[in-house]
């Protein structure tokens, strides 16, 4: 992730989640890992995670989030290995509790990105992608 231009905090924050999701759910693990390689392969991923990265820095209110999460949402559902294959997704939906310590662990401190994830996830859910609640 340094290498393609994420910064120290983003990959510490990241490296974190990845722990918690190998000790929390490992039987969804490897398909998470999967998810992330693919992501990471993709230009358009990149500059739509570091965007969300710097909408940190915004209002947790201001309206760009929603447009964010919106260009997010299309980008999953228009590149579908991004959401993972159907056994690690089936993992996850299994594991709502651990899902929802992993996704709110930093919440406290970033409710920006608490915020465009769930704007997110909702919008995935309408499209008819099975995601744990939050």
């Amino acid at each position: 992730m340094s290498a393609l231009g994420f910064g120290p905090d983003y990959v510490a924050a990241q490296r974190e989640a990845l722990v918690l999701a190998r000790a929390l759910v490992p039987e969804g693990f490897d398909g998470l890992l999967t998810q992330l390689e693919h992501g990471l392969d993709d230009p358009e991923y990149i500059d739509l995670t570091k965007h969300g990265w710097e909408a940190e820095t915004w209002e947790p209110y201001d309206p760009r989030i929603e447009e964010l999460a919106t260009a997010m949402a299309d980008h999953y559902l228009a590149n579908p290995a991004l959401l993972g294959d159907h056994a690690s997704r089936q993992a996850w939906a299994k594991a709502s509790a651990q899902y929802k310590l992993i996704n709110n662990h930093r919440d406290d401190q970033a409710p920006v990105a608490a915020r465009l994830t769930a704007l997110t996830e909702t919008e995935l859910r309408s499209a008819g992608v099975p995601m744990p609640h939050r």
